[in-house]
Protein backbone atom coordinates (compact mmCIF):
# COMPACT_ATOMS: atom_id res chain seq x y z
CA UNK A 1 0.00 0.00 0.00
CA UNK A 2 1.32 3.25 -0.61
CA UNK A 3 0.36 6.55 0.74
CA UNK A 4 -2.14 7.72 -2.09
CA UNK A 5 -4.12 4.93 -0.92
CA UNK A 6 -4.46 6.00 2.81
CA UNK A 7 -4.81 9.48 1.66
CA UNK A 8 -7.92 7.82 -0.11
CA UNK A 9 -9.02 6.46 2.80
CA UNK A 10 -9.35 9.50 5.08
CA UNK A 11 -9.95 11.83 2.25
CA UNK A 12 -7.87 13.52 -0.37
CA UNK A 13 -9.46 17.10 -0.45
CA UNK A 14 -12.26 18.37 1.86
CA UNK A 15 -12.37 20.65 5.15
CA UNK A 16 -8.65 19.52 6.78
CA UNK A 17 -7.10 20.02 3.33
CA UNK A 18 -8.83 23.64 2.77
CA UNK A 19 -8.23 24.57 6.47
CA UNK A 20 -4.60 23.78 5.74
CA UNK A 21 -4.66 26.33 2.81
CA UNK A 22 -6.31 29.19 4.75
CA UNK A 23 -3.37 28.26 7.74
CA UNK A 24 -1.24 28.93 5.14
CA UNK A 25 -1.57 31.97 3.55
CA UNK A 26 -0.35 33.87 5.69
CA UNK A 27 3.36 33.33 4.43
CA UNK A 28 2.29 33.54 0.89
CA UNK A 29 0.81 37.27 1.35
CA UNK A 30 4.26 37.87 3.51
CA UNK A 31 6.60 36.94 0.88
CA UNK A 32 5.42 39.43 -1.97
CA UNK A 33 5.43 42.29 0.44
CA UNK A 34 8.58 41.67 1.53
CA UNK A 35 10.46 40.53 -1.82
CA UNK A 36 9.03 43.77 -4.04
CA UNK A 37 9.16 46.12 -0.38
CA UNK A 38 12.50 47.82 -2.51
CA UNK A 39 9.81 49.36 -4.48
CA UNK A 40 9.05 51.62 -1.51
CA UNK A 41 11.98 50.87 0.81
CA UNK A 42 14.49 51.83 -1.51
CA UNK A 43 12.70 54.35 -3.32
CA UNK A 44 14.49 57.46 -5.00
CA UNK A 45 12.60 60.73 -5.00
CA UNK A 46 13.74 64.13 -6.78
CA UNK A 47 16.68 64.88 -5.38
CA UNK A 48 19.10 67.94 -5.67
CA UNK A 49 22.14 69.50 -4.13
CA UNK A 50 21.70 71.21 -0.87
CA UNK A 51 22.46 74.77 -1.63
CA UNK A 52 23.24 76.75 1.60
CA UNK A 53 22.18 79.85 1.85
CA UNK A 54 18.65 79.94 0.10
CA UNK A 55 16.78 82.69 0.79
CA UNK A 56 13.76 81.27 2.41
CA UNK A 57 10.86 83.14 0.28
CA UNK A 58 13.08 84.32 -2.73
CA UNK A 59 10.77 85.21 -5.63
CA UNK A 60 13.04 83.70 -8.23
CA UNK A 61 13.57 80.14 -6.78
CA UNK A 62 13.56 78.38 -10.59
CA UNK A 63 16.31 81.48 -11.37
CA UNK A 64 17.60 80.58 -8.44
CA UNK A 65 18.45 76.55 -8.75
CA UNK A 66 19.44 77.61 -12.86
CA UNK A 67 22.10 80.12 -11.55
CA UNK A 68 23.11 76.79 -8.97
CA UNK A 69 22.78 73.56 -11.09
CA UNK A 70 23.78 73.03 -14.16
CA UNK A 71 21.04 70.82 -16.99
CA UNK A 72 21.54 67.22 -18.09
CA UNK A 73 21.18 66.59 -21.71
CA UNK A 74 17.29 66.22 -21.19
CA UNK A 75 16.68 69.43 -20.19
CA UNK A 76 16.31 68.94 -16.77
CA UNK A 77 18.23 70.00 -13.33
CA UNK A 78 21.19 67.56 -12.71
CA UNK A 79 20.54 65.81 -9.71
CA UNK A 80 24.32 64.55 -9.01
CA UNK A 81 26.11 68.16 -9.41
CA UNK A 82 26.22 71.51 -8.89
CA UNK A 83 28.34 74.80 -10.65
CA UNK A 84 31.59 74.98 -8.33
CA UNK A 85 30.55 79.01 -8.75
CA UNK A 86 26.97 80.49 -8.98
CA UNK A 87 26.17 81.60 -12.99
CA UNK A 88 25.46 85.15 -13.34
CA UNK A 89 21.72 85.68 -14.41
CA UNK A 90 20.13 88.56 -15.86
CA UNK A 91 18.86 90.83 -13.25
CA UNK A 92 19.38 88.43 -10.82
CA UNK A 93 21.77 89.21 -7.65
CA UNK A 94 23.32 86.21 -6.39
CA UNK A 95 24.85 85.92 -2.87
CA UNK A 96 28.11 83.83 -2.87
CA UNK A 97 31.47 83.89 -4.85
CA UNK A 98 30.98 85.91 -8.24
CA UNK A 99 32.77 85.10 -11.21
CA UNK A 100 34.93 87.61 -13.88
CA UNK A 101 33.64 87.80 -17.32
CA UNK A 102 36.25 86.01 -18.42
CA UNK A 103 34.48 82.78 -16.69
CA UNK A 104 31.74 83.08 -18.28
CA UNK A 105 32.78 82.73 -21.78
CA UNK A 106 34.24 79.34 -20.58
CA UNK A 107 32.39 75.99 -19.91
CA UNK A 108 31.46 76.27 -16.17
CA UNK A 109 32.67 73.99 -13.98
CA UNK A 110 30.76 71.47 -12.00
CA UNK A 111 31.46 69.57 -8.57
CA UNK A 112 29.49 66.54 -6.79
CA UNK A 113 27.45 67.97 -4.00
CA UNK A 114 29.52 67.78 -1.26
CA UNK A 115 26.89 69.17 1.18
CA UNK A 116 24.31 66.64 0.65
CA UNK A 117 20.90 66.67 -0.77
CA UNK A 118 17.61 67.93 -0.35
CA UNK A 119 14.71 65.47 -1.58
CA UNK A 120 11.25 65.88 -2.51
CA UNK A 121 8.77 64.79 0.23
CA UNK A 122 5.88 65.04 -0.92
CA UNK A 123 5.59 60.95 -1.90
CA UNK A 124 7.40 59.58 0.45
CA UNK A 125 8.52 61.14 3.86
CA UNK A 126 11.95 58.78 4.43
CA UNK A 127 13.48 55.85 2.32
CA UNK A 128 16.62 54.37 2.88
CA UNK A 129 17.75 56.34 0.05
CA UNK A 130 16.81 59.64 1.66
CA UNK A 131 18.21 58.55 5.00
CA UNK A 132 21.52 57.70 3.98
CA UNK A 133 22.20 59.71 0.97
CA UNK A 134 21.82 56.25 -1.52
CA UNK A 135 21.82 58.28 -4.83
CA UNK A 136 24.52 59.71 -7.46
CA UNK A 137 27.79 57.94 -7.08
CA UNK A 138 26.03 55.57 -4.19
CA UNK A 139 23.28 54.61 -6.34
CA UNK A 140 24.61 51.40 -6.70
CA UNK A 141 24.46 50.59 -2.66
CA UNK A 142 21.14 51.18 -3.47
CA UNK A 143 20.18 48.63 -5.92
CA UNK A 144 22.42 46.26 -4.03
CA UNK A 145 20.07 46.41 -0.86
CA UNK A 146 18.29 44.34 -2.71
CA UNK A 147 20.65 41.96 -4.07
CA UNK A 148 21.88 41.24 -0.74
CA UNK A 149 18.17 40.63 0.39
CA UNK A 150 18.22 38.07 -2.50
CA UNK A 151 21.45 36.78 -2.05
CA UNK A 152 19.99 35.67 1.70
CA UNK A 153 17.03 34.16 0.16
CA UNK A 154 19.53 32.13 -2.01
CA UNK A 155 21.62 30.75 0.93
CA UNK A 156 18.34 30.04 2.82
CA UNK A 157 16.86 27.78 0.02
CA UNK A 158 19.62 25.20 0.49
CA UNK A 159 19.42 25.25 4.39
CA UNK A 160 15.52 25.22 4.34
CA UNK A 161 15.05 22.80 1.94
CA UNK A 162 18.07 20.37 3.28
CA UNK A 163 17.04 20.56 7.02
CA UNK A 164 13.24 20.36 6.50
CA UNK A 165 13.48 16.68 4.84
CA UNK A 166 15.74 16.11 7.65
CA UNK A 167 14.09 17.47 10.63
CA UNK A 168 10.54 18.05 8.83
CA UNK A 169 8.19 20.52 7.20
CA UNK A 170 6.49 22.01 10.77
CA UNK A 171 9.42 22.37 12.51
CA UNK A 172 11.14 24.81 10.25
CA UNK A 173 8.16 26.93 9.05
CA UNK A 174 8.47 27.68 13.15
CA UNK A 175 11.84 28.53 12.92
CA UNK A 176 11.53 30.68 9.56
CA UNK A 177 8.60 32.71 11.49
CA UNK A 178 10.49 33.69 14.46
CA UNK A 179 13.92 34.40 12.56
CA UNK A 180 11.51 36.64 10.43
CA UNK A 181 10.12 38.37 12.92
CA UNK A 182 13.13 39.14 15.42
CA UNK A 183 15.14 40.26 12.27
CA UNK A 184 12.97 42.09 10.62
CA UNK A 185 12.30 44.07 13.81
CA UNK A 186 16.49 45.01 14.18
CA UNK A 187 16.33 45.69 10.63
CA UNK A 188 13.53 48.19 11.43
CA UNK A 189 15.73 49.87 13.95
CA UNK A 190 18.84 49.67 11.40
CA UNK A 191 21.31 52.80 12.99
CA UNK A 192 23.80 52.64 10.01
CA UNK A 193 23.46 51.28 6.00
CA UNK A 194 25.80 48.20 6.94
CA UNK A 195 23.38 47.28 9.71
CA UNK A 196 20.25 47.12 7.67
CA UNK A 197 22.29 45.47 4.63
CA UNK A 198 23.18 42.78 6.96
CA UNK A 199 19.89 42.86 8.96
CA UNK A 200 18.26 42.49 5.40
CA UNK A 201 20.48 39.68 4.39
CA UNK A 202 19.46 38.06 6.84
CA UNK A 203 16.02 38.59 7.01
CA UNK A 204 15.96 36.84 3.51
CA UNK A 205 17.71 34.12 4.13
CA UNK A 206 14.70 33.26 7.12
CA UNK A 207 12.01 34.10 4.70
CA UNK A 208 13.75 31.42 2.25
CA UNK A 209 11.57 29.02 4.38
CA UNK A 210 8.50 30.07 3.44
CA UNK A 211 9.10 29.67 -0.55
CA UNK A 212 9.99 26.09 -0.37
CA UNK A 213 8.37 24.17 2.98
CA UNK A 214 4.99 25.78 2.40
CA UNK A 215 3.84 24.71 -0.61
CA UNK A 216 5.36 21.08 -0.39
CA UNK A 217 3.47 20.67 2.88
CA UNK A 218 0.28 21.43 1.03
CA UNK A 219 0.73 19.19 -1.49
CA UNK A 220 1.42 16.29 0.90
CA UNK A 221 -1.89 16.26 1.97
CA UNK A 222 -3.64 16.65 -1.12
CA UNK A 223 -5.21 13.78 -3.80
CA UNK A 224 -4.40 14.07 -7.20
CA UNK A 225 -6.85 15.47 -8.73
CA UNK A 226 -7.12 18.83 -6.26
CA UNK A 227 -3.44 19.76 -6.07
CA UNK A 228 -3.92 22.18 -9.71
CA UNK A 229 -7.10 23.64 -7.72
CA UNK A 230 -5.27 24.64 -4.14
CA UNK A 231 -2.01 25.34 -5.90
CA UNK A 232 -3.50 28.39 -8.02
CA UNK A 233 -5.54 29.22 -5.13
CA UNK A 234 -2.56 29.35 -3.10
CA UNK A 235 -0.95 31.60 -5.82
CA UNK A 236 -3.94 34.12 -5.22
CA UNK A 237 -2.78 35.01 -1.93
CA UNK A 238 0.51 36.07 -3.36
CA UNK A 239 -1.45 38.51 -5.76
CA UNK A 240 -3.37 39.52 -3.25
CA UNK A 241 0.19 40.27 -1.19
CA UNK A 242 1.35 42.33 -3.79
CA UNK A 243 -1.82 44.85 -4.22
CA UNK A 244 -1.97 44.81 -0.34
CA UNK A 245 1.59 46.57 -0.73
CA UNK A 246 0.98 49.05 -2.41
CA UNK A 247 -1.68 49.90 -0.18
CA UNK A 248 0.51 49.74 2.44
CA UNK A 249 3.19 51.64 1.14
CA UNK A 250 0.49 54.51 0.04
CA UNK A 251 -0.48 54.53 3.82
CA UNK A 252 2.65 54.11 5.18
CA UNK A 253 5.26 57.04 4.00
CA UNK A 254 8.27 56.33 6.51
CA UNK A 255 10.41 53.37 5.38
CA UNK A 256 10.71 52.00 9.34
CA UNK A 257 7.32 51.76 10.09
CA UNK A 258 6.72 50.06 6.33
CA UNK A 259 8.95 47.67 7.38
CA UNK A 260 7.60 46.98 10.72
CA UNK A 261 3.82 46.71 8.89
CA UNK A 262 5.27 44.01 6.66
CA UNK A 263 7.15 42.21 10.02
CA UNK A 264 4.78 41.76 12.36
CA UNK A 265 2.22 39.61 11.02
CA UNK A 266 4.70 37.00 11.77
CA UNK A 267 3.79 36.67 14.86
CA UNK A 268 0.09 35.55 14.22
CA UNK A 269 1.84 32.96 11.47
CA UNK A 270 3.52 31.72 14.87
CA UNK A 271 0.65 31.18 16.61
CA UNK A 272 -1.38 29.40 13.30
CA UNK A 273 1.07 26.60 13.76
CA UNK A 274 -0.36 24.85 16.46
CA UNK A 275 -3.51 24.18 13.59
CA UNK A 276 -0.79 23.23 11.11
CA UNK A 277 -0.60 19.49 10.78
CA UNK A 278 3.33 17.73 9.84
CA UNK A 279 2.63 16.35 6.90
CA UNK A 280 2.21 12.51 6.68
CA UNK A 281 3.86 11.55 4.11
CA UNK A 282 7.21 13.02 5.63
CA UNK A 283 6.51 11.21 9.07
CA UNK A 284 6.12 7.90 7.03
CA UNK A 285 9.42 8.20 5.13
CA UNK A 286 11.10 8.77 8.33
CA UNK A 287 9.48 6.10 10.18
CA UNK A 288 7.51 7.78 12.41
CA UNK A 289 4.34 5.96 12.37
CA UNK A 290 2.34 6.73 15.62
CA UNK A 291 2.35 10.57 14.88
CA UNK A 292 1.81 9.94 11.37
CA UNK A 293 -1.38 7.85 12.45
CA UNK A 294 -2.82 10.43 14.96
CA UNK A 295 -2.25 13.21 11.71
CA UNK A 296 -4.41 11.04 9.38
CA UNK A 297 -6.78 9.88 12.22
CA UNK A 298 -7.52 13.65 12.61
CA UNK A 299 -7.69 14.25 8.57
CA UNK A 300 -10.00 11.39 8.36
CA UNK A 301 -12.60 13.13 11.21
CA UNK A 302 -12.43 16.63 9.82
CA UNK A 303 -13.39 15.29 6.37
CA UNK A 304 -16.19 12.85 7.81
CA UNK A 305 -14.47 9.97 6.46
CA UNK A 306 -15.91 6.52 8.55
CA UNK A 307 -12.68 5.83 9.73
CA UNK A 308 -12.08 4.37 13.30
CA UNK A 309 -9.14 3.77 15.91
CA UNK A 310 -8.17 0.65 13.96
CA UNK A 311 -9.43 1.86 10.58
CA UNK A 312 -5.81 2.89 9.48
CA UNK A 313 -4.07 -0.24 10.61
CA UNK A 314 -0.81 0.62 12.05
CA UNK A 315 0.42 -2.49 10.20
CA UNK A 316 -0.09 -0.84 7.28
CA UNK A 317 1.43 1.90 8.23
CA UNK A 318 4.51 0.20 9.17
CA UNK A 319 4.81 -1.20 5.98
CA UNK A 320 4.49 2.30 3.99
CA UNK A 321 6.96 3.27 6.06
CA UNK A 322 9.76 0.17 6.47
CA UNK A 323 10.21 0.38 2.52
CA UNK A 324 11.29 4.14 3.08
CA UNK A 325 13.76 3.40 6.86
CA UNK A 326 16.28 1.87 3.94
CA UNK A 327 16.42 5.28 2.07
CA UNK A 328 19.26 7.14 2.75
CA UNK A 329 19.24 10.62 4.17
CA UNK A 330 18.80 13.11 1.67
CA UNK A 331 21.73 15.24 0.13
CA UNK A 332 22.04 17.72 -2.68
CA UNK A 333 24.69 14.76 -4.59
CA UNK A 334 20.99 12.75 -4.73
CA UNK A 335 19.41 14.89 -6.99
CA UNK A 336 22.31 14.16 -9.39
CA UNK A 337 23.14 10.65 -8.84
CA UNK A 338 20.69 9.09 -11.31
CA UNK A 339 20.36 9.81 -14.52
CA UNK A 340 16.17 11.09 -14.94
CA UNK A 341 16.90 12.93 -11.99
CA UNK A 342 19.83 14.79 -13.09
CA UNK A 343 18.43 15.89 -16.08
CA UNK A 344 15.09 17.05 -14.28
CA UNK A 345 17.53 18.98 -11.64
CA UNK A 346 19.79 21.07 -14.87
CA UNK A 347 16.78 21.65 -16.60
CA UNK A 348 14.69 22.66 -13.52
CA UNK A 349 17.66 25.05 -12.15
CA UNK A 350 17.35 26.95 -15.74
CA UNK A 351 13.62 27.65 -15.87
CA UNK A 352 14.10 28.92 -12.21
CA UNK A 353 16.35 31.12 -12.99
CA UNK A 354 15.05 32.62 -15.67
CA UNK A 355 11.45 32.80 -14.12
CA UNK A 356 12.84 34.98 -11.38
CA UNK A 357 14.81 36.77 -12.99
CA UNK A 358 11.89 38.30 -15.21
CA UNK A 359 9.56 38.16 -12.58
CA UNK A 360 11.81 40.64 -10.37
CA UNK A 361 13.19 42.51 -13.50
CA UNK A 362 10.05 43.50 -14.41
CA UNK A 363 7.74 43.78 -10.87
CA UNK A 364 11.00 46.52 -9.81
CA UNK A 365 11.12 48.24 -12.71
CA UNK A 366 7.72 50.55 -12.17
CA UNK A 367 9.40 53.61 -13.68
CA UNK A 368 8.48 55.13 -17.35
CA UNK A 369 5.01 54.16 -17.33
CA UNK A 370 3.32 57.02 -16.38
CA UNK A 371 1.81 56.01 -13.21
CA UNK A 372 2.65 56.30 -9.54
CA UNK A 373 4.26 54.27 -7.63
CA UNK A 374 1.66 53.29 -5.67
CA UNK A 375 -0.91 52.87 -9.02
CA UNK A 376 1.89 50.60 -10.98
CA UNK A 377 1.81 48.10 -8.06
CA UNK A 378 -1.73 48.05 -7.54
CA UNK A 379 -1.72 47.31 -10.96
CA UNK A 380 1.06 45.06 -11.75
CA UNK A 381 -1.04 43.09 -8.71
CA UNK A 382 -4.25 43.21 -10.27
CA UNK A 383 -2.45 41.96 -13.27
CA UNK A 384 -1.33 39.12 -11.82
CA UNK A 385 -5.35 38.27 -11.27
CA UNK A 386 -6.35 36.57 -14.75
CA UNK A 387 -2.94 34.80 -15.35
CA UNK A 388 -4.34 32.83 -12.39
CA UNK A 389 -7.14 31.80 -13.98
CA UNK A 390 -4.63 30.89 -17.34
CA UNK A 391 -2.80 28.92 -14.94
CA UNK A 392 -5.79 26.95 -13.52
CA UNK A 393 -7.26 26.52 -16.91
CA UNK A 394 -4.17 25.53 -19.13
CA UNK A 395 -2.58 23.26 -16.41
CA UNK A 396 -5.72 20.93 -16.65
CA UNK A 397 -5.81 21.44 -20.12
CA UNK A 398 -2.85 21.58 -22.16
CA UNK A 399 -0.83 20.22 -18.79
CA UNK A 400 2.12 21.37 -16.45
CA UNK A 401 5.14 21.50 -19.04
CA UNK A 402 3.53 23.74 -21.97
CA UNK A 403 1.93 26.01 -19.28
CA UNK A 404 5.20 26.79 -18.22
CA UNK A 405 7.05 26.72 -21.60
CA UNK A 406 4.17 29.38 -22.37
CA UNK A 407 3.76 31.51 -19.72
CA UNK A 408 8.08 32.35 -20.20
CA UNK A 409 7.24 32.72 -24.14
CA UNK A 410 4.83 35.09 -23.16
CA UNK A 411 6.79 37.09 -20.63
CA UNK A 412 9.91 37.12 -23.27
CA UNK A 413 7.56 38.45 -26.15
CA UNK A 414 6.26 40.93 -23.75
CA UNK A 415 9.54 42.30 -23.09
CA UNK A 416 10.82 42.29 -27.14
CA UNK A 417 7.77 44.43 -28.24
CA UNK A 418 8.43 46.75 -25.71
CA UNK A 419 11.67 47.11 -26.85
CA UNK A 420 10.24 48.55 -30.21
CA UNK A 421 7.73 51.15 -28.89
CA UNK A 422 9.05 54.38 -28.58
CA UNK A 423 9.26 56.08 -24.71
CA UNK A 424 6.07 58.49 -25.85
CA UNK A 425 3.85 55.61 -26.70
CA UNK A 426 2.99 55.52 -23.14
CA UNK A 427 -0.66 54.15 -22.90
CA UNK A 428 1.19 50.88 -25.16
CA UNK A 429 4.71 50.59 -23.30
CA UNK A 430 1.93 50.07 -19.63
CA UNK A 431 -0.08 47.73 -21.72
CA UNK A 432 2.83 45.66 -22.71
CA UNK A 433 4.73 46.02 -18.93
CA UNK A 434 1.20 44.68 -17.15
CA UNK A 435 1.10 41.65 -20.09
CA UNK A 436 4.14 40.98 -19.44
CA UNK A 437 3.80 41.16 -15.42
CA UNK A 438 1.04 38.74 -15.95
CA UNK A 439 2.32 36.30 -17.95
CA UNK A 440 5.77 36.23 -15.83
CA UNK A 441 3.83 35.57 -12.35
CA UNK A 442 1.64 32.47 -14.35
CA UNK A 443 5.30 31.32 -14.94
CA UNK A 444 5.50 31.20 -11.13
CA UNK A 445 2.87 29.75 -10.18
CA UNK A 446 3.66 26.78 -12.38
CA UNK A 447 7.28 26.44 -11.57
CA UNK A 448 6.46 25.96 -8.26
CA UNK A 449 3.34 23.61 -8.74
CA UNK A 450 5.46 21.67 -11.54
CA UNK A 451 8.69 21.19 -9.68
CA UNK A 452 6.92 20.10 -6.30
CA UNK A 453 5.44 17.47 -8.61
CA UNK A 454 8.74 16.52 -10.74
CA UNK A 455 10.75 15.52 -7.20
CA UNK A 456 9.91 12.59 -5.09
CA UNK A 457 8.99 12.78 -1.41
CA UNK A 458 11.95 11.96 0.30
CA UNK A 459 14.16 14.74 -2.08
CA UNK A 460 11.25 17.10 -2.68
CA UNK A 461 12.43 19.70 -0.06
CA UNK A 462 15.59 19.08 -1.06
CA UNK A 463 14.71 19.44 -4.70
CA UNK A 464 12.89 22.93 -4.04
CA UNK A 465 16.01 24.46 -2.32
CA UNK A 466 18.27 23.77 -5.21
CA UNK A 467 16.21 25.29 -7.60
CA UNK A 468 15.09 28.11 -5.22
CA UNK A 469 18.70 28.98 -4.66
CA UNK A 470 19.44 28.98 -8.41
CA UNK A 471 16.14 31.24 -8.90
CA UNK A 472 16.93 33.21 -5.95
CA UNK A 473 20.41 33.75 -7.63
CA UNK A 474 18.50 34.84 -10.94
CA UNK A 475 16.33 37.08 -8.50
CA UNK A 476 19.42 39.01 -6.97
CA UNK A 477 21.16 39.18 -10.44
CA UNK A 478 17.67 40.73 -11.84
CA UNK A 479 18.30 44.31 -9.66
CA UNK A 480 21.62 45.10 -10.72
CA UNK A 481 20.88 43.82 -14.28
CA UNK A 482 19.09 47.17 -14.35
CA UNK A 483 22.29 49.38 -13.92
CA UNK A 484 23.06 48.02 -17.73
CA UNK A 485 21.31 50.71 -18.83
CA UNK A 486 24.00 53.28 -18.11
CA UNK A 487 25.61 50.74 -21.49
CA UNK A 488 22.05 51.28 -23.47
CA UNK A 489 19.29 51.59 -22.53
CA UNK A 490 17.10 48.87 -23.65
CA UNK A 491 19.96 46.16 -21.95
CA UNK A 492 18.28 45.61 -19.29
CA UNK A 493 15.03 44.38 -20.83
CA UNK A 494 17.43 42.10 -23.65
CA UNK A 495 18.66 40.63 -20.29
CA UNK A 496 15.23 39.59 -19.04
CA UNK A 497 13.68 38.83 -22.09
CA UNK A 498 16.39 37.29 -23.69
CA UNK A 499 16.81 34.80 -20.42
CA UNK A 500 12.97 34.05 -20.27
CA UNK A 501 13.34 32.97 -23.68
CA UNK A 502 15.97 30.56 -22.94
CA UNK A 503 14.08 29.16 -19.94
CA UNK A 504 11.22 28.35 -22.09
CA UNK A 505 12.97 26.63 -24.32
CA UNK A 506 14.34 24.76 -21.39
CA UNK A 507 10.98 23.79 -19.89
CA UNK A 508 9.79 21.86 -23.04
CA UNK A 509 12.62 19.23 -22.08
CA UNK A 510 10.94 18.43 -18.82
CA UNK A 511 8.31 15.23 -18.56
CA UNK A 512 4.66 16.31 -18.21
CA UNK A 513 3.35 15.61 -14.32
CA UNK A 514 -0.96 15.99 -15.24
CA UNK A 515 -2.46 13.43 -13.89
CA UNK A 516 0.15 11.60 -12.49
CA UNK A 517 0.15 10.86 -8.36
CA UNK A 518 3.26 12.15 -6.76
CA UNK A 519 6.22 9.79 -6.46
CA UNK A 520 7.46 8.90 -3.17
CA UNK A 521 11.09 7.47 -3.80
CA UNK A 522 13.91 8.30 -6.61
CA UNK A 523 12.97 4.15 -8.07
CA UNK A 524 9.66 6.12 -8.58
CA UNK A 525 11.51 8.57 -10.94
CA UNK A 526 13.65 6.69 -12.10
CA UNK A 527 11.04 3.85 -13.67
CA UNK A 528 9.87 6.32 -15.63
CA UNK A 529 11.44 4.98 -19.30
CA UNK A 530 9.69 7.93 -21.27
CA UNK A 531 11.85 11.17 -21.10
CA UNK A 532 9.11 13.50 -21.95
CA UNK A 533 5.84 11.92 -20.86
CA UNK A 534 5.44 9.30 -23.89
CA UNK A 535 4.89 5.87 -23.15
CA UNK A 536 2.67 6.27 -20.34
CA UNK A 537 1.69 3.02 -19.46
CA UNK A 538 4.80 2.10 -18.64
CA UNK A 539 4.86 4.71 -15.68
CA UNK A 540 4.52 3.12 -12.40
CA UNK A 541 2.50 6.16 -10.70
CA UNK A 542 -0.98 5.47 -10.74
CA UNK A 543 -2.47 7.84 -13.63
CA UNK A 544 -6.29 9.12 -12.79
CA UNK A 545 -9.15 10.96 -15.04
CA UNK A 546 -9.68 14.46 -14.21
Amino acid sequence: MGFEELLDQVGGFGPFQLRNVALLALPRVLLPMHFLLPIFLAAVPTHRCALPGTPANFSHQDAWLEAHLPREPDGTLSSCLRFAHPQALPNITLSGEGQSPGELEDEPSTVPCSQGWEYDRSEFSSTIATEWDLVCEQKGLNRATSTFFFAGVLVGAVVFGYLSDRFGRRRLLLVAYISALVLGLVSAASVSYVMFAITRTLTGLALAGFTIIVMPLELEWLDVEHRTVAGVLSGTFWTGGVMLLALVGYLIRDWRWLLLAVTLPCALGILSLWWVPESARWLLTQGHVEEAHRYLLRCARLNGRPVGEDGLSREALSKVAAGERAVRKPSYLDLFRTPRLRHISLCCMVVWFGVNFSYYGLSLDVSGLGLNVYQTQLLFGAAELPSKLLVYLSVRRAGRRLTQAGSLLGAALALGVRLLVSSEMKSWSTALAVMGKGFSEAAFTTAYLFTSELYPTVLRQTGMGLTALVGRLGGSLAPLAALLDGVWLSLPKLAYGGIALLAACTALLLPETRQAQLPETIQDVERKSAPFGLQEEEMPMKLVQN
